[in-house]
């Protein structure tokens, strides 16, 4: 959803996966990108809330495209849902075959995000995948508004139906140009730190509800994990653009980091509550 504030926090850095061949294969509406020989494909369920024509998600598809051995389906609305939380459809659900707007194949399902991801999981994918990502989101969905996100709502249906699940987004609502390749980096970052685990099927199945700011100057100060904010209030507007110039290293919540320059990585369960977590960012699975 189109959010109005966002906090964010922590440094990641991660080694990407090399040694890769260059072999891809289409495969209806996933795509295996570069292959290594002998190992097993990663399964990601790619959906959003602002709809399959969107940047955000377009750009989300092109990064991970570049991860060897991964298996990418997107399933997304037909048009934009965004704020629509975990709102679902009444009655049969119909779909058809689109491209992103780089020429990616998606299915646009005629629905909420909740109703794409299980579309996605019960029309489309012929075995479950091991991670659902949804977003990249046009504005961010920090603090109570989370809550009113169909981005997080999307991650949630994947939780829900026992799959780890990412939900991603970007500055905040309204601003323009948004840096989604910033954001687009660390989720591909995490997807490579946690593959093991998401292969092994042993990963936590909670929501991870990332928030990028976009920097009017300067660059995002790095990644904290943090819980959400009580305040503002759902509905609303967050204050201010992020500063990353700030000097702040210590916050109570998602807001706060996110105005500080931080990137915020928030730890949900499957009703969208903040899980207690001793671990940081990207170490735990």
């Amino acid at each position: 959803m189109r959010a109005r504030t966002v906090v964010v926090a922590g440094a990641v850095i991660l080694a990407v996966l090399a040694g890769c061949s260059s072999n891809s294969k289409r495969s209806g509406a996933g795509t295996t990108t570069t292959r290594t020989a002998g190992a097993k494909d990663l399964q990601i369920l790619v959906s959003n809330d602002d709809g399959y024509s969107a940047e955000g998600i377009d750009v989300l598809v092109q990064a991970l495209r570049k991860l060897p051995n991964v298996k990418i389906t997107v399933v997304a609305p037909a048009t934009n849902k965004s704020g629509t939380g975990s709102q679902t459809t009444t009655g049969t659900l119909t779909a058809t075959q689109k491209t992103t707007k780089s020429g990616y194949p998606a299915t646009a399902v005629n629905g909420f995000p909740v109703d794409s991801v299980t579309y996605g999981l019960t029309k489309v994918v012929k075995e479950a995948p091991d991670l659902v990502i949804a977003g990249i989101n046009q504005g961010q969905n920090l603090g109570p508004i989370a809550s009113l996100s169909g981005t997080v709502g999307a991650a949630k249906a994947g939780v829900a139906a026992g799959i780890p699940a990412l939900a991603a987004s970007q500055g905040l609502a309204g601003a323009a140009p948004l840096d989604y390749p910033t954001a687009a980096r660390l989720v591909t970052e995490w997807v490579t730190a946690r593959r093991a685990v998401l292969l092994a099927g042993t990963a936590t199945k909670d929501v991870v509800n990332l928030n990028v700011p976009t920097c009017p100057t300067g660059k995002v100060r790095g990644l904290q994990q943090v819980p959400l904010s009580s305040s503002p209030a759902a509905g609303d507007a967050i204050t201010g653009v992020p500063d990353c110039s700030s000097t702040a290293t210590t916050f109570t919540g998602d807001v706060g980091a996110f105005l500080a320059g931080f990137a915020t990585a928030t730890e949900l369960d499957g009703a969208g509550e903040t899980v207690t977590t001793s671990t940081t960012w990207p170490a735990s699975a």
